[in-house]
């Protein structure tokens, strides 16, 4: 599959420098953003934006994940953990995509994400809180992998909209750790899905090389900013991004039941 309109460079660079800037702010792959302004803005259909999206996410996962790391930021062991689950999780999501009805599911995400979006502003984590990963924690971080790369598989949601809060309201994270950790678990999974969206033709990478080398120069202002606003501010301004993400899915879904 090939993308007819060859979007500007000037505008792919805009569109990367703003995912890379959320990006490193918000620990998050910037997917939830990129995606729908590729299909609204340069015509994109679903299934290309999306694979250009993951392709597009890798430099500015490793730029921001390395500013997070270089400031002691990064759960090492948890990152490893999710990684391992969300690289399998992923190729089941992938799989499963044209064999499960995903109306329930996708249903369930939203109630999911609209907990979050209530919880970040009455839950606000430590700063100094880390991750205590033993056997049984070491397991659950695989399993939550394993959850998010089906999901992201399933529904075109990125890893660290559903990582982050996870991290932090059940692992005990701080936001930056949880942030950090959620950046270095996407580069595994973008290379994967980049890998297996190339041989289905599902990515431009072109297009993919403007995005993700903007995003990069970006994504460390973002992971710095993080580290300056309080925790609660920045709990307030990430349940804005997923109440945006939560109102984008819900549209979807509605006017997708209407046809």
């Amino acid at each position: 599959m090939t993308h007819s309109v060859r979007p500007s460079i000037l505008v792919l660079a805009l569109l990367g420098s703003a995912t890379g800037l959320l990006s490193g702010l918000f620990g998050i792959g910037g997917g939830v953003i990129l995606v729908p302004m590729l299909v609204m803005f340069l015509g994109f259909q679903q299934r290309l934006a999306a694979g250009t999206s993951v392709a597009a996410i890798l430099p500015a996962a490793v730029v921001g994940g390395i500013g997070y790391a270089v400031q002691g930021n990064v759960d090492w062991i948890a990152a490893a953990l999710l990684a391992a689950g969300i690289v399998v999780g992923a190729q089941i999501g992938s799989y499963l995509l044209s064999r499960v009805p995903t109306g329930l599911l996708r249903w369930m995400f939203m109630v999911f994400l609209l907990g979050v979006v209530v919880s970040l502003w009455f839950v606000v984590p430590q700063r100094d809180a880390a991750i205590d990963v033993t056997l049984l924690t070491g397991a659950l971080l695989v399993l939550t992998g394993l959850v998010t790369g089906v999901l992201s598989g399933l529904l075109g949601v990125g890893g660290g909209v559903i990582v982050v809060p996870v991290l932090m309201f059940f692992f005990g994270a701080s936001d930056l750790i949880a942030k950090g950790t959620s950046l270095i678990m996407l580069v595994p999974g973008s290379i994967s899905g980049t890998f297996g969206n190339a041989r289905r033709r599902n990515v431009d990478l072109r297009s993919a090389a403007v995005l993700g080398i903007a995003a990069s120069v970006l994504s460390p202002l973002g992971s710095v900013i993080a580290t300056r606003i309080p925790p609660f501010w920045s709990n307030a301004a990430f349940s804005l991004l997923l109440a945006f993400v939560l109102g984008q899915m819900l549209f979807k879904t509605l006017r997708g039941s209407k046809k």
